[in-house]
């Protein structure tokens, strides 16, 4: 039995690292056409609604008004704050870039998880991991060649700090809500980030309506990827991570996807992988393995209390 929750866990965590670190190539192509607000309301309305029909096909009743109120309200902190501001920040910057600014995610969820939620310590190990996951994020941005002919914007950078610290605070407040089963439990908070994203759009897009016109068979393709890969599948997974993993290696996506996201961006796009970026991530998968380590040292000793 532990040994089939051990490969069910590592199970949603590759799900997570690979079809979420490829979703930033998705939102590229989707954002060629269509308005970034408007593209996040359009995958996760769409996705939302399918979902939550489905579920209803199996069997599952209507959940309560405090269920729907609260994966509503954890959707809009995740896919809808969190995936606006990435998807905002991809129209400036490279995929790349974008998914090495969300990697400040695990500090977030370790440092509010601590001072918060769990009040407990994360284990010297955990801190280490972090700090190695850090350096490899800095060795990326290090001023170089690449970066000293291109100035960072600003603004897209401090709204992806933003998505992080918001999916941080909606992904540890999760567990202590009154949530309906896992299956609609994703579907709501697919509906709660699209709604969000659709009055964002309606406000600060205001013409975006008018791109669906400009829509072409690789944005179809973009939008369907994003709803069945990104939101069905990969969703589902981050959603089961949370009440199943500890929030410090549930955080790690943040620092695989970065590596996903540049390796795609060289083999798809033809984008160029440096020394400075192998190294970066060897840099990174080096400090998951640690932060992996420490969750389990962690999970030993509270055991042992």
């Amino acid at each position: 039995m532990q040994q089939s929750s051990s490969v069910k866990l590592w199970a949603n965590l590759v799900i997570v690292y690979v079809v979420w670190g490829s979703t930033f190539l998705g939102v590229r192509y989707a954002i060629e056409v269509l308005p970034p607000l408007l593209t996040n309301a359009i995958r996760f309305l769409v996705g939302g609604v399918i979902f939550f029909l489905f579920t209803l096909l199996r069997g599952y009743s209507v959940p309560s008004v405090k269920q729907w109120l609260s994966a509503a309200w954890i959707g809009m902190l995740l896919s809808g704050v969190g995936n606006c501001a990435v998807a905002y920040a991809i129209g400036f910057m490279p995929t790349g870039l974008v998914a090495l600014l969300v990697a400040t995610l695990p500090g977030w969820m370790v440092g509010l998880d601590y001072y918060f939620f769990g009040k407990q310590k994360p284990s010297w190990l955990t801190v280490v991991g972090l700090g190695v996951g850090l350096i490899g994020m800095y060795i990326l941005l290090n001023p170089g060649e690449n970066l000293s002919q291109r100035e960072i914007p600003l603004f897209p950078a401090f709204l992806v700090f933003i998505g992080s610290i918001t999916w941080a605070w909606g992904s540890l407040q999760s567990p202590y809500l009154d949530m309906p089963p896992q299956m609609q439990t994703t579907a709501i908070q697919m509906l709660g980030g699209g709604i969000f994203s659709l009055i964002m759009s309606l406000f600060l897009e205001p013409n975006g309506f008018k791109a669906f016109d400009n829509m072409t068979h690789q944005t179809y393709m973009a939008l369907l990827y994003l709803i069945v890969m990104g939101s069905f599948v990969g969703y589902s997974a981050y959603v089961w991570l949370l009440h199943h993993a500890a929030p410090s290696l549930t955080a790690t996506y943040a620092y695989v996807n970065p590596v996903v996201a540049m390796v795609l961006g060289w083999l798809v796009v033809n984008e160029k992988l440096s020394t400075r970026s192998l190294v970066a991530s060897a840099v990174v998968l080096t400090g998951v393995v640690l932060i992996t380590f420490g969750r389990r040292a962690s999970a030993k000793a509270g055991n042992l209390r």
